[in-house]
């Protein structure tokens, strides 16, 4: 199937391992260009020089996504340095915990401000396009009750409300907005790999939810997240796509 994304311009955020890693790839094996930002200068730097690709752009640059001012320049940057926005994938998170109120904190802040930062950023060029589309990271974690009261849960599941009610309000504009909620990704220096050395018990018995009795792979969210956003999903907007290997139990009618 052919995705339509050849010559599409997309910005990715936390980009340099994992899952935001496998959609940058993705993107580019699709044909488009792609910006993207993480913490660290020396992994960008890494990451640009080996997804170049004949043809295609690909740039990166380090970016402190709670620096509400300096993530906002930098997504107007990357926009003038692409030609536009066709695709936003907002993928940085702060991750789960629940040690002190410090967490909500920086799950608010990163999880929850820098994607609607940048959803408002770059709304104006998605809506250029034509074809805009956003995809929203969210998780399992949103949609039933899971380990503990954790402020990544919570504020997860407020991403895939603001992603449904802001499919709403842009619709009209020619932009689709979608989550993609991944259940257990296991990939190496990812919290189920850090999950299985240090609490193999629980480890363990998120395997046995799991019916065909494995964890995905970045490459398999990957491709939901990069479908999802592309013209091929031209009819999917307002959903929270569950790519889970059947690990959560509710129904969903």
């Amino acid at each position: 199937m052919d995705l339509g994304l050849r010559g599409k311009k997309a910005i990715v955020t936390g980009a340099t391992k994992g899952i935001g890693r496998g959609i940058v790839e993705l993107l580019l094996a699709e044909g488009a260009d792609v910006g993207f930002c993480a913490r660290t200068a020396e992994e960008v730097a890494s990451a640009v020089e080996a997804l170049q690709r004949p043809g295609q752009q690909v740039i990166g640059e380090a970016v402190n996504v709670r620096d509400g001012e300096g993530y906002k320049a930098w997504l107007e940057r990357t926009v003038a340095a692409l030609g536009g926005c066709d695709v936003f994938i907002p993928g940085v998170s702060a991750g789960g915990g629940m040690d002190s109120e410090k967490n909500w904190v920086r799950n608010f802040e990163v999880d929850m401000l820098h994607t609607v930062r940048g959803c408002e950023t770059l709304m104006p060029h998605l809506e250029k396009s034509g074809s805009g589309s956003i995809v929203i990271i969210g998780s399992t974690n949103a949609v039933e009750t899971f380990a503990a009261p954790m402020a990544y849960n919570a504020i997860k599941a407020g991403l895939v409300t603001y992603s449904k009610q802001l499919s709403q309000f842009v619709g009209k504009k020619g932009v689709r907005v979608n989550a993609v909620s991944p259940g257990p990704i296991y990939f190496e220096g990812g919290a189920w790999e850090m999950i299985k050395g240090t609490q193999p018990k629980f480890y363990e018995w998120a395997l046995k939810q799991i019916p065909c009795g494995r964890m995905g792979s970045v490459e398999e969210i990957a491709r939901v997240v990069v479908f999802v956003a592309s013209p091929a999903a031209s009819l999917i907007t307002g959903a929270n796509v569950i790519a889970d290997n059947g690990f959560t139990k509710r129904v969903q009618l």
